[in-house]
C-alpha cells in the first residue's frame, strides 16, 4: 500500500467519524426538543382552555 492509498483510507475514516458525530448531535438536539415539547404540553392545554373560555376566534372583536 503506498502513501496515497493510506491517506485516502484515513480521509474516508474521518468522514465516517464526522458523520457519526453529526448524527449523534442531531439525535441529542431532537431528544431535547421532544423533551421541551412534552414538558410544555400542560401549559399549552391550559392556554387553549383559557382561549376557548374567552370565546376563541369569535372573541376577536372583543379583545383587540
Amino acid at each position: 500500500m503506498n502513501r496515497m492509498d493510506h491517506m485516502k483510507m484515513q480521509r474516508r475514516r474521518t468522514g465516517t467519524a464526522a458523520q457519526r458525530v453529526l448524527t449523534a448531535e442531531v439525535a441529542v438536539v431532537g431528544a431535547l426538543l421532544v423533551a421541551l415539547f412534552v414538558t410544555e404540553i400542560p401549559s399549552m392545554m391550559r392556554e387553549m382552555r383559557i382561549w376557548r373560555i374567552a370565546g376563541g376566534l369569535r372573541a376577536g372583536h372583543r379583545y383587540p
